[in-house]
């Protein structure tokens, strides 16, 4: 029981000192850390703490010559989105503004400035001798007056996007601060839809996910009114009427090569295909990228690239066959793969295809109802199409429509939620994060192929799947890649477990990972850090999970109502190391809130942060990118 109070005693320390980081930023130790144990986070009670984002962990690191110190950790807010300190123009913005195809700032209906509140993807780099971020804003769902965005009136949906590019300052007690901030222009990619997670590649630039799943879907889908929303706020808020978006332009990794003195260069990558990427990453050879599709009925997808650290050179786009081998997939279920070649092209080929101004109705024939010759899949919904392919017009379909090709040609389109992606490079492991296991991951959901066959778990799980060399696709032929997945399952201790709802409204056991999003694996401390999107969580959290141990430890808790993002391990940087972290959307309370609860947390976040010129509580609008800062570096 003592111990129990110190603990809470050292969580209400830190949730009072808020973002800063008091006595855990040190000299750099010039030992060589070499593994790492973390001590928990205790779960948040009383109001004050839930919201919060702080941690009261400390790392237990051992170095090279034996020796082992504890370090405290802390959180720490580089800048908030509406901090104004982004400069464009010889003009002062706030960090999340958004920008139309001229960068001149985009305007909500009565006059506040468009703001996202969703920070997201960071990628910390080290060019020649300086340090940049590259940091994500993902979607505007909230407006200044708290409407959500696709009800407002004579509004848009969710909005076209954008990503800051910061200067970074290191002191030499590990501090970081933003030196200064500018948006990135998109114009010369016709602007940007849906920034979600991201990756560091091989050659140290930002591969940035676009999670267009609004534009994916066509005329006479139920859903197809939302591509419709979505392409009107590109074309009249982004584009300010003088172009209509083609949604053949969004839906792919895109590249942010930050440069020595601070200039940038981008690149959509065409050729790795088009979808609702939450993410893509490279493993260390160069060429092999996984994409973690998200949304329902959504596939697992592999590109390996013809030429290293180069993908605008083109290669090999492949989607993944679920062959179940659990019965019945209580525990996240246990399957084989088999990779279904899709195509090959490279980035000219497919930008002449969409500047060509192809259409659907240009690649596929398609029906509502069943037809003969037509092959029923699903892709994105749980709505049945009928397609066939028209003549000449399997390079399209591979790279403008992936998904669906995929379901065309066999491969698994069953998959819920996809999220993050992680190597483990020294074990061969992937690990790909499902925030969900329902609908089209059950058995007989409905659908025209039932591969995967699980039983429902709404807390999620994060997978495991192992990597191998020397694999051939369904048709024989070689895969040029050593780390081809070929065998899925799950770790114990990965499996959500769903709860009755608790005091808190907790439907998912806050002692585990609930609805994992973002994944980082750190080679140097052979961790994978884990950060929750949860429907089922009150507070989201970020997790350690040592894979040699098999130790699950709480290191984060975030403001409630806030999802964990940005995820990004940086195990040597002058001597120090950094768990990069946002938080987005918090105050965004998930359906099992108590009512009384929602009403006292709601009435505190206005007395404690404030209200707008409409009455708005500004934590409902803010959100922080920052890291958890204290660990030494990891050589």
């Amino acid at each position: 029981m003592k111990k129990q109070n110190c603990l809470h005693i050292a969580v209400l320390v830190a949730a009072a000192l808020g973002p800063v980081l008091p006595a855990v930023a040190t000299a750099a130790d010039p030992r060589s850390a070499v593994k790492v144990e973390f001590t928990p986070t205790p779960a948040p009670r009383a109001d004050d703490e839930m919201l919060k984002t702080y941690t009261a962990s400390v790392a237990r690191v051992t170095f090279a010559d034996g020796t082992m110190r504890d370090y405290p950790l802390a959180y720490v807010s580089l800048f908030k989105n509406t901090d104004r300190i982004t400069r464009h123009k010889g003009t002062t913005y706030a960090a999340a503004q958004l920008f139309d195809v001229n960068m001149a700032p985009i305007m909500e209906p009565k006059g506040d400035p468009a703001i996202a509140e969703t920070a997201d993807a960071n990628s910390l780099l080290k060019i020649g001798n300086r340090l940049f971020l590259v940091n994500h804003w993902e979607y505007d769902d909230v407006l200044a007056d708290g409407q959500t965005a696709n009800k407002a009136k004579d509004w848009y949906s969710r909005m076209p996007m954008g990503m800051s590019l910061s200067e970074i300052a290191q002191g030499r007690d590990g501090r970081l601060k933003v030196k200064s901030q500018q948006p990135i222009d998109f114009s010369a990619v016709n602007g940007t839809w849906i920034l979600c997670f991201g990756s560091q590649t091989p050659w140290n630039t930002h591969l940035g996910g676009e999670e267009d799943y609004d534009l994916q879907f066509w005329p006479g889908e139920k859903v197809y009114p939302t591509t419709q929303a979505g392409l009107k706020a590109m074309s009249e808020v982004y584009f300010r009427g003088r172009q209509v978006a083609n949604p053949y332009d969004y839906g792919y990794p895109i590249e942010v090569a930050v440069r020595d003195g601070g200039a940038y260069e981008i690149t959509k990558h065409f050729a790795m295909g088009r979808g609702t990427w939450e993410m893509a990453i490279f493993a260390s050879d160069g060429r092999t990228a996984f994409l973690g599709d998200d949304g329902a009925y959504s596939g697992l997808f592999m590109f390996v690239a013809n030429k290293a650290n180069l993908p605008k050179a083109g290669g090999t786009l492949y989607a993944a066959k679920w062959v179940q081998t659990s019965p019945d997939g209580s525990d996240g279920g246990t399957a084989d793969f088999r990779w279904v070649k899709l195509g090959s092209s490279h980035y000219n080929e497919i930008k002449a295809l969409i500047d060509k101004g192809l259409r659907v109705g240009d690649i596929f024939e398609y029906a509502l109802t069943e037809k003969p010759g037509f092959v029923p899949t699903r892709a994105g919904t749980a709505e049945t199409i009928w397609l066939k392919l028209k003549p000449g017009m399997e390079t399209a379909a591979a790279f403008l429509e992936t998904r669906r090709y995929a379901a065309y040609l066999g491969a698994t389109t069953e998959f819920t939620k996809g999220e993050g992606v992680a190597i483990n490079h020294a074990d061969k492991k992937l690990y790909y994060a499902m925030s969900y296991i329902q609908g089209s991951m059950k058995a007989k959901d409905g659908g025209p192929a039932d591969d995967i066959r699980l039983k429902e778990n709404n807390a999620g799980a994060t997978y495991t799947y192992d990597l191998a060399g020397g694999q051939v696709d369904t048709a024989g032929q070689p895969i040029a890649s050593d780390f081809v997945p070929v065998r899925a399952y799950v770790e114990p201790a990965l499996l959500g477990r769903p709860i009755k709802a608790d005091a808190l409204g907790n439907t998912a056991d806050p002692e585990f990972v609930a609805n994992t999003d973002n994944v980082f694996f750190s080679e140097k401390m052979r961790t994978l850090f884990i950060g929750e999107d949860s429907g089922t969580h009150q507070n989201n959290f970020v997790w350690a999970y040592n894979v040699d141990t098999k130790q699950l430890t709480r290191i984060l808790s975030l403001a409630a109502g806030a999802e964990s993002t940005g995820l990004q391990v940086v195990d040597h940087l002058g001597g120090h190391a950094y768990i990069m972290s946002n938080n987005q959307h918090q105050g965004d309370w998930i359906k099992s809130t108590p009512k009384e609860l929602k009403e006292r947390l709601e009435k505190r976040a206005g007395e404690l942060w404030g209200r707008n010129r409409h009455g708005v509580a500004k934590y409902r609008l803010e959100a922080h990118v920052g890291y958890i800062g204290g660990l030494p570096g990891f050589k």
